[in-house]
C-alpha cells in the first residue's frame, strides 16, 4: 500500500514535469503573433538566430516565460511557508497582505527614486517582510486564531491600499503604470528586469527546501516543536524572511499577482500530502505550471488583445477561496 502511494506520487510528479515542459513550449509558441513549432525549435537550437522569430522569442517570450515560471515557484512556496508558520490554511501572500506590503514599498520606492525602478526588488522585499512580521505580531498579541490573522491581513491591506492611492495622487507618472501593477501582469517583462529577482527567488526556494523537516515539526504545534529541540522563534523568523523574499521579488516585476500562494499549496497537499520536504518542491512545480498557463490563457483568449495574468488568476482563485471558506464551516481545520 505504501509502495503504491509512493509510486502514484512519483507518477504525478513526472506528469507535472511533462506538463510544465509543454506549457513552457506553448508559452513561447502562442501569443498575438503565432509561431510555427519548427520556427521555435530552429531558434532555440541556434539554427535561425537572425530571424524576426528569433528576436521575438529571445527578446520577449523567453523572458516572459521564465518570469511566469519564477513567479509561480516563488508565490506557491511562500504560500506553503506562510500557511505553516501562521498555522492557517487560508494564509497566502495575497490574503494576509504581503503582496500589498511589497506593492506599497515598490510604489514608495518609485516616488523616492523619481520613477527609477533600479531598487524595486529591495523595496519589495522590505515591504513584504515588514508586513509579514506586522501581521504575525498582531496575531501573537491577539488570540492567535486563524480568523484574527486573516482580519489583520485585510486591515493592513486596506491601509496599504490607501497609501498606494495617496502615491497615485502625488505623482501622475506613477499613476500611469499603477493599473496593470495592481492587477498583476507579465506583459513587457524583460530579461534585465528579472535578473536580480530571479536570484532572490531561486536562492530562497532552495534554502526553504532545507527547512522541510523544521516546517513539519512546526506543524505539530509550538509546544511539541520546542520539546523536540526546535528553536521556534528563530525558525519562524527565517521562514518568514524567505517567504518575504519570494513574494517581494515577484511583486517587483509582476505586480500584485493574486491567489497563487493560496490555491497551489492546497492542490499540492491533495496530490502529495503534508510532508513539507515533498510539498515544497512539488508546489514550486505546480505553481510554475499554474502561472504559465494563466499567462498563456490571457494572451490567447482575447488575441490580438491581452488579458493580464492577474485577471485570469482572480477568476480561478475567487471561487476557490470561497470553496475553502465554505469547507471550513464549523471550524474544521485543514492541516497546513
Amino acid at each position: 500500500m505504501i509502495f503504491n502511494t509512493k509510486h502514484k506520487k512519483l507518477s504525478i510528479f513526472i506528469l507535472l514535469i511533462f506538463i510544465l515542459l509543454i506549457s513552457m513550449f506553448l508559452s513561447i509558441l502562442l501569443g498575438s503573433v503565432r509561431l510555427e513549432p519548427g520556427e521555435v525549435i530552429s531558434c532555440l537550437t541556434g539554427r535561425d538566430a537572425s530571424s524576426v522569430a528569433s528576436v521575438l522569442i529571445y527578446g520577449i517570450r523567453l523572458p516572459r516565460m521564465f518570469a511566469a515560471l519564477l513567479a509561480g515557484m516563488g508565490l506557491s512556496c511562500a504560500g506553503v511557508i506562510l500557511q505553516s508558520v501562521m498555522n492557517n490554511s487560508l494564509a497566502s501572500p495575497n490574503t494576509i497582505g504581503v503582496n500589498s506590503g511589497a506593492g506599497f514599498a515598490v510604489m514608495a520606492g518609485l516616488l523616492i527614486m523619481h520613477g527609477s525602478a533600479a531598487y524595486s526588488s529591495v523595496f519589495a522585499f522590505a515591504g513584504a517582510l515588514i508586513t509579514t512580521l506586522l501581521v504575525f505580531a498582531i496575531a501573537y498579541m491577539g488570540d492567535q486564531s486563524r480568523t484574527t490573522i486573516i482580519l489583520a491581513g485585510i486591515t493592513i491591506s486596506s491601509l496599504l491600499g490607501a497609501g498606494i492611492n495617496t502615491i497615485k495622487l502625488i505623482d501622475n507618472e506613477i499613476t500611469l503604470n499603477i493599473t496593470t501593477f495592481m492587477i498583476g501582469t507579465l506583459n513587457g517583462v524583460t530579461a534585465r528586469a528579472i535578473r536580480l529577482p530571479a536570484i532572490g527567488i531561486i536562492a530562497a526556494v532552495i534554502i526553504a527546501m532545507f527547512f522541510g523537516r523544521a516546517i513539519n515539526i512546526l506543524n505539530l504545534g509550538e509546544d511539541i516543536a520546542r520539546s523536540l529541540g526546535l528553536n521556534v522563534t528563530v525558525t519562524r523568523f527565517i521562514l518568514l524572511t524567505l517567504s518575504s523574499i519570494m513574494a517581494g521579488c515577484v511583486v517587483s516585476y509582476a505586480g500584485l499577482l493574486s491567489f497563487v500562494g493560496l490555491i497551489v499549496p492546497h492542490i499540492g497537499r491533495r496530490l502529495f500530502g503534508n510532508d513539507a520536504r515533498i510539498l515544497l518542491p512539488c508546489s514550486a512545480l505546480l505553481g510554475a505550471v499554474f502561472v504559465i498557463l494563466c499567462d498563456l490563457a490571457g494572451r490567447v483568449i482575447a488575441a490580438p488583445y491581452e488579458l493580464p495574468a492577474g485577471i485570469i488568476m482572480s477568476f480561478v482563485g475567487g471561487p476557490f477561496f470561497l470553496y475553502l471558506l465554505l469547507r471550513r464551516k464549523g471550524g474544521r481545520r485543514v492541516n497546513a
